[in-house]
């Protein structure tokens, strides 16, 4: 039997003919994390003219490069009017936009007012004239009326210190398409490791990235996106991956910094606030984009992945989260870290570790310590909850205690009476969450399921526990119709004996 050469992350091995996947890894000693897609190279590479949908503008204050949408409705005036629009000149500027032309186009005039995002491109035609036709490369984001409607089609990705240079008079002298020699491969991507292996095959099983020191708050914020250890595709495009698990949870902008390929970028305002993506290409930077890692390998991986695909992902640091650990348990991971704990409140054997400061892996392994603040294991209640019957709520509730980052969440006990506790998330979630009426009970609520008072009561957001079955109103006291059931508690008992301003934690039993 012959032998082949193979690739496993970069890791020149050797094995037998009709070796599998599953070989390769064994004999790395490379874990594969169950659902997650393995991407591998065939054999050399050739390299090919790829076109793209960029273009160069070449200005006499400089290069502005543009990346258009060939689906825009808008395109075919585009690439009519290149020829015209050549040598045309800077006609006027204001804070929010640069005008170049006038040229004669095919657009149809439409009258209002409409948004633009800062860096689109987009037509305008002036006195609703398609004869006075202008390209526009917007400044910041602002609503006006050019005449032609929202006509985007496409963003500018570098130049943008260009168009703050450019006045009236400076002339567009060049419009040039961007064509890019890649190196291409035979590429596929699989989730089954009995897959035969080929001489010359790159495997790729993971992705790594460092993350950036000057965004503490965003690496966190990312670190418990992927806290699992996978990286969801919920998005693609031939510039970046996204996952939205964390869509609609706050981030701060924290650090500028250009997106280039590989960069790690969270969104911090606006639709799509929280959502995580990783760049496949360049895109301009952006005020609502803060940058918090970059891929240092398997970037392989990430150009191949596809909207649903799910990513095995390493970061550098890992994570450091103690919540719902014991002492021990805690001090042997922070002492292989090197870190140093500082124990508060209950630090008993029976201890579970419920805050951590600082709040963050940065700034944890910045000051080499962390404060420790532990409860009884009494205060602390597992819950499972019901994903297939009320997934909405489920996640505004996931939300609204920070489940959905960290292992752990608080809640303050609100009010108790009649074998009834309501509890009160200090998250201020309401404010952006719809809870609309979902998996209300129909019969009876069982001792120990948790409920969220929904939309059609006036304490909308309110959380319950009943301590016994009731058949006439549910866990917040409210009529049935106004009550949402998103799970159920373990260990309800635990409940009897606490009192308004006391604090129980939850923590997610799968």
């Amino acid at each position: 039997m012959g032998t082949i050469f193979v690739e496993v992350n970069e890791q020149k091995i050797e094995l037998n003919e009709g070796s599998t996947l599953r070989d390769a890894l064994s004999l790395t000693g490379t874990p594969h994390v169950e659902g997650t897609i393995i991407g591998i190279i065939k054999g050399s590479s050739e390299k090919k003219e790829i076109a793209t949908a960029e273009y160069r503008l070449e200005t006499s204050k400089g290069e502005i490069r543009i990346e258009l949408d060939p689906h825009a409705a808008e395109f075919g005036t585009w690439t009519a009017s290149i020829g015209s629009l050549k040598g045309s000149k800077v006609h006027w500027v204001s804070p929010d936009t640069v005008a170049i032309g006038p040229v004669s186009t095919g657009i149809t005039p439409k009258k209002g007012e409409f948004e633009f995002d800062r860096y689109d491109v987009h037509f305008g035609a002036g006195g609703y004239d398609a004869k006075n036709t202008h390209l526009h490369l917007s400044k910041l984001r602002h609503i006006s009326d050019y005449g032609a409607g929202r006509s985007v089609i496409g963003k500018m990705i570098t130049g943008k210190s260009v168009i703050q240079k450019l006045a009236v008079g400076d002339e567009l002298l060049q419009i040039v398409p961007i064509v890019r020699w890649e190196e291409m491969f035979e590429t596929a991507k699989t989730t089954d490791v009995s897959t035969v292996l080929e001489d010359g095959m790159k495997v790729f099983t993971r992705f790594v990235v460092k993350m950036a020191p000057e965004a503490p708050a965003g690496c966190e914020h990312f670190l418990g996106l992927v806290r699992f250890g996978t990286f969801r595709v919920d998005e693609a495009t031939n510039t970046y991956l996204s996952d939205d698990r964390m869509k609609g949870e706050i981030c701060p902008y924290e650090h500028w910094e250009a997106r280039t390929e590989g960069t790690v970028a969270v969104r911090t305002e606006g639709i799509g606030l929280g959502r995580a993506f990783v760049m496949k290409g360049t895109r301009i930077s952006s005020p609502v984009h803060s940058i918090v890692g970059h891929v240092t390998s398997g970037i392989e991986l990430v150009k191949m992945a596809g909207k649903s695909d799910l990513l095995e992902i390493r970061t550098e640091p890992e994570r450091v989260m103690i919540l719902g650990m014991g002492f021990e348990e805690a001090s042997r991971v922070l002492g292989e870290r090197g870190i140093e704990i500082e124990k508060s409140g209950n630090a008993g054997n029976d201890a579970i570790i419920v805050e951590q400061e600082p709040d963050t892996t940065m700034g944890i392994i910045k000051s080499g310590t962390v404060k420790a603040t532990g409860v009884s294991s009494s205060q602390i209640l597992n819950i499972k909850f019901y994903y297939d019957l009320a997934p909405a709520s489920v996640e505004y509730f996931r939300h609204s205690i920070r489940l959905k980052d960290r292992p752990l969440g608080a809640l303050p006990v609100y009010l108790t009476y009649e074998n009834t506790i309501l509890l009160k998330a200090t998250k201020g979630a309401e404010a952006y969450k719809e809870i609309q009426p979902e998996n209300t009970p129909k019969t009876a609520v069982k001792a120990g399921e948790v409920g969220v008072t929904n939309q059609a009561a006036k304490r909308y957001g309110l959380i319950g526990v009943k301590l016994i079955d009731d058949a006439r109103y549910g866990p917040t006291g409210e009529k049935f119709e106004c009550t949402n059931i998103v799970g159920t508690l373990l260990e309800p008992d635990r409940l009897k004996n606490v009192k308004k301003d006391d604090v129980v934690y939850l923590r997610e039993v799968r």
